[in-house]
């Protein structure tokens, strides 16, 4: 049983790499970010330097990782991956930056979760390719510095806040991933559906991108879904219909709200008389914490004007009043 749950793990895996664009071509929207990103390549390439250490930030799924690993394919070199929480120790940084080849990318994944102390042994690395080492404890201590060969640090966050000024400053380019354009997101889901092989109606992509956040991850995922309604139900393809019934099985609504989301509405509407209300007290009665309240709740809420958020504290939308079909006349204390 165990071979086989890793086996679909492995195949889900392999699906998303599938799925993932790995080249400027085929990577849809963000096009600021991508004007940008060329031109620091390009110059980078002219010059047979490295190029700038970069930072991306913004909501998850937008496309970081993805960014990341086509700077690496179009520098012609490897990327070697990492996660910010995977760094707990000076000697896990340590490790990985003595071994790091001329020209090759590090990708930190969730940077914004580093341990201080590795953070420490960053700043120089970023700035100088010196990496500082110290070995043995007390008067006997000895301090070792080991020179580093031409390499790029990619780091990519969803919260860019906790990040110190001092690391921040050592990235030469910065770029925020927006959430994409509705057509963008039309187009993502039409190329997947190429990719995996399965026929999709216009009216059936509408109604994918609609519900997908705005999100080019979440838009494979609920493609998949629908994929694995119409085969399991026998129908050739992907239409509008399959679509609906996808996401009536998932509880997501027309624009893409979860249940959580439409609770976090409700509560604010019906507890607190439509807010404004404080994101501690949402948060306890939510059960919920306010870090994934603040993170990954509210952008979307207020991408769509549903939620929006007052020095007093959040306040309910006329349209969310709208979405749920509450009247406003008939607020609950």
């Amino acid at each position: 049983m165990k071979k086989q749950n890793n086996k679909i793990i492995k195949d889900e895996q392999s699906l998303e790499t599938l799925l993932r664009p790995n080249s400027w071509k085929d990577y849809i929207g963000q096009e600021k970010v991508k004007t940008n990103l060329k031109l620091i390549i390009d110059a980078a390439k002219g010059r047979n330097e490295v190029c700038d250490h970069i930072l991306f930030y913004g909501q998850a799924g937008l496309g970081k990782t993805t960014l990341a690993y086509i700077v690496g394919k179009e520098m012609n070199t490897n990327v070697r991956s990492t996660s910010g929480p995977a760094l707990e120790k000076a000697g896990d940084i340590a490790a990985i930056l003595s071994n790091v080849e001329p020209h090759e990318i590090l990708f930190i994944d969730e940077i914004h979760r580093i341990n201080k102390l590795v953070e420490e042994i960053l700043y120089p690395a970023l700035e100088s390719r010196k990496l500082h080492l110290i070995v043995g404890k007390g008067p006997s201590a000895k301090t070792f510095s080991l020179d580093l060969p031409p390499f790029t640090v990619i780091g990519a966050t969803t919260r860019i806040n906790p990040l110190s000024a001092p690391l921040r400053s050592r990235f030469g380019a910065t770029f925020r991933l927006d959430y994409y354009q509705p057509e963008d997101i039309e187009k993502i889901i039409e190329r997947s559906a190429q990719i995996l092989g399965v026929k999709i109606t216009k009216e059936a992509v509408a109604k994918l991108a609609l519900a997908s956040r705005f999100t080019p991850r979440t838009a494979n995922r609920l493609l998949k879904r629908a994929r694995d309604y119409a085969q399991v139900y026998k129908q050739p393809g992907i239409n509008d219909e399959t679509v609906q019934k996808t996401l009536e099985m998932l509880d997501i609504d027309a624009l893409g709200l979860e249940e959580t989301d439409r609770e976090l509405l409700r509560i604010i509407i019906k507890k607190f008389n439509g807010g404004p209300v404080g994101l501690k007290t949402l948060a306890a009665a939510l059960n919920e914490e306010m870090e994934t309240i603040e993170g990954v709740f509210e952008p979307f809420l207020m991408k769509l004007g549903l939620l929006h958020r007052s020095p007093l504290g959040r306040v309910a939308t006329p349209l969310a009043y709208e979405h749920l079909k509450i009247p406003r006349d008939k607020k609950l204390i």
